[in-house]
Parts: C-alpha cells; sequence; structure tokens
C-alpha cells in the first residue's frame, strides 16, 4: 500500500475521532464522513437523556422519603449507569479499531525502516569501497579523461543516496515516535473508558441490591418505613467506624481515612477514593513482607520484628541511615526502635509508615507536609501527615490530572518509579484501581 496514501487515511480517521470521542452506534461507521451527522444527533440525543433523567433525580431526592420513592430513585440512577456503561462500551470498541490500525501503521514504519537501513548499509560499502581508492589510482586507472570524470560522477552519486537515505531513515524514525505517542494516548482512552465502566457496573450492582432488600419487605415493614431509613444509617455508621489499617501504624476509623484523604487532596487535587486505595494497598504489602528495626547504622542491616530473623539490606546505608537517624531524632523516636519495611527479595527496605516513604524521599516531602499542616513538624507515623504524604507525592506523578490511566500510571511509579507496562508493577496499578472503586462507593454511601 501507498505510504503517504496510509498516512493519510490514518489522518482522516484521527480527526473524526477527535470531533466525536464516543460512538453510540456498534453497527454505525463514525469514522465515515457520511455517518457524521448521525453519530452527532446520537451523542445529542443521549446526552439529553442522562440529563432529564439529572433533572428527574433532583426532583425525587425533595420529595419525602417513602418506598415508592426510593424504588423510583433507584430505578433512575440504575438507568443513568446502564447508558453511560453503553457509551463506554461502544467508546472501547472504536478505540480498539484505532488501536489496530495504528499498530498496523507502526509495524509498517518499522518495516520501511529496516528497509532502508538494508539499503543504507549496502550504500556505506560501497561509499568505503570507493574512499579506499585515491584521485591518482582512479586516474591512471582510466584510459582516457571522460571515464575518470564518470568514476567521480559516480562517488558524487553515492554519497548523496547516503545523505537522502539517512533523511529518510530520521523522518521515518520521527513519524514511528510519533505513532507510538499516539497509540500510548489511545491506550490510555481505551483503559478510561473500561475503568469507568467498572465502577458503573459497581453502582449498578449495590442498586440491585437495594432494589431486591425494598421488595423483599412485608407490609407492616413498608407502613414503618422510617425504621428502613434507620438501617440504612446504621449501615452507614459501620462503615464510617469501621477500621482503615494503615502499615506501621495504629488503624484509624474509616470515617477519619476519609476526612485525611479529603484534606490531602483538597491540596494536591488527587481523588480522595485514590489516596485510600494506595494506603490500602500498601498496609496488605505489609502483612506479606512484614516490618523490621534497623540496627546497623554501618551496613542498614536489621532483624525481621516477627521473628528476630537477621536480615541484611534493611536499609540503604550511603542513602537511608543518616536522614533517619535524623528524622527519628528530632520525632523523639528510637531508631532501632522504630518499624521500617523490610527488603524485598532484591533491593533495600527502610520505607516508613502507612505512605512507605524511605527516609532520604520523606525529607524532600517533609517541608511541604509542615507547609500543608500549618507549620507543625511532618512525622511520617501519623496518619494525616502520611495522606498527605501520598497525596503530594501522587500529584507530583500525575495522579491529579483526573483520568483513570494516569492515576494506574500514578499508582505504577509509587511502586516501582516506572508507569505501568510489565508484570512487575503493573499488577499493583491494577489493584489499586479495584480498591479504587470498592471504596468510592463506600465514600458515597457514607456521604449521602
Amino acid at each position: 500500500m501507498n505510504f503517504r496514501r496510509l498516512i493519510f487515511g490514518f489522518a482522516s480517521i484521527l480527526i473524526v475521532y477527535l470531533s466525536i470521542s464516543v460512538v453510540f452506534a456498534a453497527d454505525l461507521d463514525c469514522n465515515l464522513p457520511e455517518n457524521r451527522e448521525t453519530c452527532l444527533a446520537e451523542l445529542s440525543k443521549t446526552e439529553k437523556e442522562i440529563s432529564d433523567l439529572s433533572k428527574q433525580l433532583s426532583g425525587l431526592k425533595n420529595e419525602g422519603a417513602s418506598i415508592s420513592r426510593d424504588k423510583k430513585i433507584l430505578e433512575n440512577q440504575a438507568q443513568q449507569a446502564k447508558l453511560k456503561i453503553k457509551t463506554h462500551e461502544l467508546s472501547i470498541a472504536k478505540l480498539g479499531k484505532d488501536i489496530k490500525s495504528k499498530e498496523s501503521t507502526i509495524t509498517g514504519l518499522q518495516e520501511r525502516i529496516n528497509k532502508n537501513k538494508i539499503g543504507l548499509n549496502e550504500v556505506i560499502q560501497n561509499a568505503y569501497e570507493v574512499d579506499n581508492i585515491s584521485a591518482v589510482e582512479i586516474f591512471l586507472s582510466n584510459q582516457n579523461i571522460s571515464d575518470f570524470f564518470r568514476d567521480l560522477d559516480a562517488y558524487v552519486f553515492i554519497n548523496t543516496k547516503i545523505r537522502e537515505s539517512i533523511g529518510i531513515i530520521s523522518k521515518d524514525k520521527s513519524a514511528e515516535e510519533n505513532e507510538k505517542k499516539q497509540l500510548d494516548e489511545t491506550r490510555s482512552k481505551e483503559y478510561d473508558s473500561k475503568y469507568a465502566v467498572e465502577a458503573e457496573k459497581a453502582k449498578i450492582e449495590k442498586i440491585d441490591a437495594e432494589k431486591a432488600r425494598l421488595l423483599s419487605l412485608n407490609k407492616k415493614e413498608q407502613t414503618s418505613y422510617s425504621s428502613i431509613i434507620g438501617d440504612k444509617q446504621k449501615k452507614a455508621t459501620q462503615i464510617r467506624n469501621a477500621l482503615f489499617a494503615l502499615r506501621d501504624s495504629a488503624s484509624i476509623k474509616f470515617e477519619d481515612a476519609v476526612a485525611f484523604a479529603k484534606s490531602a487532596g483538597t491540596i494536591s487535587g488527587v481523588r480522595p477514593a485514590f489516596i485510600l486505595a494506595i494506603l490500602q494497598q500498601e498496609s496488605n504489602l505489609g502483612t506479606n513482607v512484614g516490618s523490621c528495626y534497623m540496627t546497623n547504622i554501618d551496613t542498614g542491616a536489621g532483624v525481621k520484628i516477627s521473628s528476630g530473623a537477621a536480615i541484611n539490606n534493611v536499609m540503604k546505608p550511603s542513602r537511608d541511615v543518616q536522614p533517619f537517624l535524623a528524622i527519628t531524632k528530632t520525632l523523639g523516636k528510637d531508631p532501632f526502635k522504630t518499624r521500617v519495611s523490610c527488603p524485598f527479595t532484591t533491593g533495600y527496605g527502610g520505607a516508613m509508615g502507612p505512605a512507605q516513604f524511605i527516609p532520604s524521599t520523606w525529607q524532600l516531602f517533609a517541608s511541604r507536609i509542615s507547609n500543608a499542616k500549618g507549620g507543625a513538624t511532618a512525622n511520617p507515623w501519623a496518619a494525616a501527615d502520611a495522606f498527605m504524604a501520598s497525596s503530594l507525592y501522587l500529584a507530583d506523578l500525575g495522579a491529579n490530572s483526573g483520568s483513570a490511566s494516569a492515576e494506574r500510571n500514578a499508582a505504577c511509579r509509587y511502586y516501582s518509579g516506572r508507569s505501568c507496562g510489565s508484570s512487575d508493577n503493573t499488577f499493583y496499578g491494577d489493584q489499586v484501581m479495584k480498591r479504587s472503586v470498592k471504596l468510592q462507593t463506600d465514600i458515597d454511601l457514607i456521604q449521602n
């Protein structure tokens, strides 16, 4: 296929995609110009349906409490969630086609680059052979002057071809990098839609459970609906009072954890449910890896608290021991009886408190945390400070952009320093995002 035509076709697809990011009819190709008006009409129609349902929901919430009203509210919320799922699922299908198209384009570019590299190598070898023959030798090897100048013309031609080949390869490499960047962006959009679908499905699951509970009420219970409302409030209270586990620190009430996350999120712009999910994930890892004491300031070695077994590399001596001693001294803690993380199978441990910052990193954030809390000394083992530290760091990693894919990549970077993309860190980002869905539903319950 002609490469220029391929790029033009791809550009046309991209322009249409930017004009309408969500496809609403599975059997309608919105890439085709003749379908554009129909697709825009579908978009307008669906947005109006969601808007009408939102207005209806606001009116229902202003009515007095009753089973009839609450059923209508639940049905309204479920209908909105299903509409959103529909748009996201169709968007995923469209994005999947775009991904395949971009992958095909990248493959074509790579094949062309490799082919030109082979050709360039042959031209360079020819140039090398010519370069090893002097002009005098060329002149003497020819019987007449016209042959000499023909050989010189061939030499100039070879060098011109080398420059042209390098220029083509450079241009294709630039195009390849641009395609890869756009492919990453499209994959991020696909992940955002998939995450949104899971979030809406979680809402529907809770709605269905609540509807089933309402339908199971007998007549006596229906007449005393205030007691049912009391049950809801009781459940919300149970969630508020449930303990939220924190690594290497005492557990706190879920309601307090939400308050800390909201306060930190207000400053950093990071979603509270995501902050909670990160800290919950760190707590979960702590149960698997365990906690240690650092006992040797020269080597950074220590012991595992649960067994007393000697552990090497509890802390990196050249990087973290001195900052750790300074932090514990400021807080009045015994450095040899203060919990830090044990090392994994490779590398070092030494991460502190719920946010699991190593001492050298904590020192980089200490003044920012202190300023955020009005000047008080930052304490990595204090829940509020750990929430603030995680929130600020996650914002630096891009979690405050508002998209699920950005949050997931921030989680992977929080864990390993790299964006998601391999089995050794993607599991962490996926687990954090799954936790954030559940945590968001719990936050919604206690807030409503």
